[in-house]
């Protein structure tokens, strides 16, 4: 990721947090400025619509942290459980936001069920992963969570956000 990318996601951070805390209008205007910089410049960075980018970075609000992604290692017969996402069509393991309320534990273990029509329990938490590590740059940072789970039940089912289900060999 560019130091320019790292550079407007931290600004746009600090202008939405300032935003929340903002008590007066003088505040409020060079808090609106810095975001409009922080959007100029990861649209020029993705080389996208200025307008569309500040619409993303005006959906957080509040003192801005990152989001949290859960992904599900489930077993089976010496397979893994891998769903085919519907937005790239790439196989990976079925998991996505975890949701105000939930536990990760019980994130992941909703998301194998709507993705992939498995129960699964998270049993272990494997690892956590910056996401910026080794994906390509979003607007949003994100820590990756990794679960081994145990499958209990169900059947493959495809949903809104997965085109196939299946389970593969290492190999």
């Amino acid at each position: 990721m560019t130091d320019q990318v790292n550079w407007a996601k931290k600004i746009a951070a600090l202008a939405r947090t300032g935003l929340h805390y903002s008590n007066n209008h003088y505040d409020s205007d060079r808090y609106e400025q810095l975001l409009n910089i922080a959007a100029d410049m990861l649209a020029d960075a993705a080389d996208a619509d200025k307008e569309r980018v500040r619409a993303v970075l005006d959906l957080d609000d509040g003192y801005i942290t990152p989001k949290v992604d859960v992904r599900g290692a489930v077993f089976r017969d010496g397979k893994v459980l891998l769903v085919r996402e519907a937005v790239d069509g790439m196989w990976t393991l079925p998991g996505g936001w975890a949701d105000i309320g939930d536990t990760p534990s019980e994130a992941v273990e909703r998301e194998i069920r709507e993705e992939s029509g498995y129960e699964a329990r998270a049993v272990k938490l494997l690892a956590v992963e910056d996401r910026k590590r080794r994906h390509p740059p979003s607007a949003h940072e994100v820590y990756k969570m990794a679960f081994l789970c145990e499958l209990v039940g169900g059947a493959a089912q495809t949903s809104a956000e997965t085109t196939e289900v299946g389970w593969f060999s290492e190999e």
